[in-house]
């Protein structure tokens, strides 16, 4: 498994491009540095069982009940996503 950076853990809030707050330490952080041990990755459609990948950076949402299935970005956030399954 690949090393777990800021911009793809949960604990983590943007403050733009580069940089952000770790909301444990509430240190400013970059983006892409590592996370310590024990944070939790950001729910984003690429790591989801519904999502099946057109190519590297969209995909087909297969939860969804509407035709035509609902087009998803891979790196879009699904936090609030009903239907996301790790």
């Amino acid at each position: 498994m690949q090393q777990l950076n800021y911009r793809n853990a949960l604990d983590y809030a943007p403050i733009d491009v580069r940089k952000g707050i770790d909301l444990i330490t509430k240190k400013i952080v970059s983006a892409d540095a590592p996370v310590p041990e024990g944070y939790l990755p950001l729910p984003k459609c690429r790591i989801c069982q519904n999502y099946k990948p057109d190519d590297e950076f969209t995909g087909v949402c297969n939860a969804s009940m509407h035709e035509p299935k609902f087009m998803a970005y891979a790196d879009m956030c699904a936090v609030t996503c009903e239907m996301f399954v790790a």
